[in-house]
């Protein structure tokens, strides 16, 4: 199973980086990745709908599939405003559209409700459930595609690879610790796979990973990003190992919660798409602000 692992991430990160770097030549716009998103957040719906039917729980994958769009839509519509100010105006600005979205979500989904609305006891299980739904696979995804424009442009991919490559560096070494010498148990309860010795493999791959990353990876960029300082790059790809392990701890809630194993099955051995994005999804918000007030690299 590591192995197979091992494999499969090798694969798909960099087929991974490999789109950034044919959409970074794209234009401003980012034509590639915003389909790439799209098919994500509606995979992600559909994932979601699967996880929470549950219970009192109905939630639709329809109008949350319409939603998501719609967000991820929104974090691209402030390329389409004459003149938007960059840098961390035009972060706020986005962010700002992208909260909106998710405002005119919550308002349609609550209309939803009220029109299918036929008896008690699943109408506000079920509102939380798309609400869920659209903040986890749409806004979360849209926070990270905010990396394409900040904090600068010209390193975009060049920043939310190292997201991508620290979080999942941090997924394998965790694996990798916690099967060869954990014996511990973390959260039991939650996921019983997780240990401690598996958390400490997690810090231990996204510093090695981020720090290769960060170091080397400048080179394949035209504006060419220099690592920071090695204290600001350890520190940063720590924390990235620590919140992509909440993340996947997260997830397990969801799916512990509604007594499912898997998201999905997409890919033996990883489940469905979220339990692939489930730290990066989680580190990504975090990653954003560190790049515009410490970034790690420029």
């Amino acid at each position: 199973m590591l192995g197979w692992r091992l494999t499969v991430s090798a694969i798909l990160v960099p087929a991974l980086l490999g789109l950034f770097w044919w959409d970074s030549g794209l234009g401003n716009g980012a034509p590639a990745l915003l389909v790439f998103c799209l098919l994500l957040a509606i995979r992600g719906a559909f994932e979601m709908v699967h996880l929470l039917t549950t219970r009192a729980m109905k939630p639709s994958f329809e109008i949350t599939a319409v939603c998501n769009a719609a967000v991820i839509l929104a974090a691209w519509y402030h390329v389409r405003i004459p003149q938007a100010p960059i840098g961390r105006d035009g972060l706020l600005l986005s962010l700002g559209i992208v909260a909106a979205a998710l405002t005119a979500s919550f308002l349609l989904l609550m209309l939803f409700e009220a029109v299918r609305y036929r008896k008690p006891g699943t109408s506000m299980e079920s509102l939380g459930a798309n609400m869920l739904t659209v903040m986890y696979a749409g806004g979360l995804l849209a926070v990270i595609a905010q990396f394409r424009w900040f904090p600068n442009p010209a390193i975009g991919y060049f920043a939310i690879g190292s997201v991508i490559i620290a979080a999942k560096s941090g997924d394998i070494m965790a694996y990798t610790f916690g099967r060869l010498w954990g014996k511990r148990k973390m959260v039991p309860r939650l996921s019983p796979g997780k240990t401690w010795m598996g958390g400490f493999g997690a810090i231990v791959g996204s510093c090695l990973g981020g720090w290769l990353w960060l170091t080397f990876g400048g080179q394949l960029f035209a504006a060419g990003p220099k690592a920071s300082d090695l204290v600001c790059v350890l520190a940063y790809c720590a924390t990235m190992g620590v919140v992509g392990l909440i993340g996947d701890l997260c997830e397990s809630l969801i799916k512990r919660d509604a007594e499912k194993k898997d998201s999905a099955i997409l890919m033996p051995g990883f489940g469905g798409l979220l339990d692939l994005l489930d730290s990066p999804l989680f580190a990504g918000p975090i990653a954003l602000a560190w790049w515009v007030f410490w970034p790690p690299a420029g």
